[in-house]
């Protein structure tokens, strides 16, 4: 069986970005993909597995490239999104999913050593209950990206929403790490406060809650708060903030405090935040960050 840090579990996607100044892109990678990306730069032994048609499976080549094991569960179709920037605030954008590669099966599951594995989709369209339950039979520990539940899909529409997730508990009380943005956290909690949000988190069965926002990142550590902030210099690689902090929290904190994985994760998040497409730098870069 395959022995890994760290497995990533998420949809590949493509996605058409209007941004709300400049000409329309296209992009490919998506939440799990880019998380993959930074932790590899740590070099941590890391594992992909995700749902894409066979057709594209040349997106995965830079990934392979990283030095990161592909496992895939083939689809028909390969996630496709439209995504809207309104406004010039980077945070505020509209989804539209066009078409999914749907869940992803634990019949289908490559054979690997028990391991943390990190739940990073795109939408409520990726894991079920019964997959994450029977991950945890397997005796695998998990950190869950809450963007996999609560953002959820029209099924008329294709739109994407913001909304509460009435069985939180239940997955909260699975989850060994949590990771949300300050938004996610609101609709979950109801606080615009983090502090009390992160509270609640635990209090709901997640003993490690990582919250990120526009000017830094929470760690909620068993009843104790802890913040870093980024220091980024602008915004230009907005997208996928998220996935690179808590892709570096948690290759750092195998071995490391939380003060340190925090501290780590908020100075490679704010380096990547200064140039699109996943982190692609190295650990020394890290380093000194954050001894700025």
């Amino acid at each position: 069986m395959a022995l890994y840090d760290i497995v990533f579990v998420g949809q590949t996607a493509t996605a058409d970005i209007v941004p709300f100044k400049g000409p329309p892109r296209r992009e490919a990678g998506g939440p799990a993909a880019n998380a993959a990306m930074a932790a590899a730069r740590c070099m941590m032994r890391i594992a992909l597995l995700t749902r894409l048609a066979k057709i594209d499976s040349h997106l995965l080549e830079p990934l392979k490239s990283a030095g990161i094991d592909i496992y895939i569960q083939p689809a028909e179709v390969t996630t496709h999104l439209r995504i809207v920037h309104p406004s010039a605030n980077a945070d505020e954008r509209e989804m539209i999913l066009k078409r999914s590669s749907g869940f992803f099966k634990i019949d289908e599951m490559p054979q690997l050593e028990p391991c943390l594995v990190h739940l990073a989709g795109g939408s409520n369209r990726e894991f079920t209950m019964e997959f994450m339950v029977e991950l945890r039979r397997r005796g695998f520990r998990l950190c869950l990206d809450m963007q996999s539940f609560i953002l959820q899909v029209d099924d008329k529409t294709g739109h994407v929403h913001l909304k509460d997730v009435p069985e939180k508990r239940e997955i909260l009380g699975m989850a060994d790490i949590v990771k949300l943005d300050a938004a996610e956290a609101r609709v979950l909690t109801g606080s615009d406060d983090l502090h009390k949000a992160a509270a609640m988190v635990e209090e709901w069965g997640c003993p490690e809650v990582i919250i990120t926002r526009s000017d830094g990142v929470l760690a909620h550590v068993r009843g104790t708060d802890y913040f870093a902030p980024f220091s980024n210099k602008s915004i230009a690689g907005r997208t996928g903030r998220g996935d690179t902090t808590i892709a570096a929290y948690l290759t750092q904190r195998m071995s490391h405090s939380v003060e340190y994985a925090l501290e780590f994760a908020a100075a490679m998040a704010s380096i990547k935040m200064e140039t699109p497409g996943p982190y692609m730098g190295t650990m020394e870069e890290v380093l000194a960050r954050m001894r700025k």
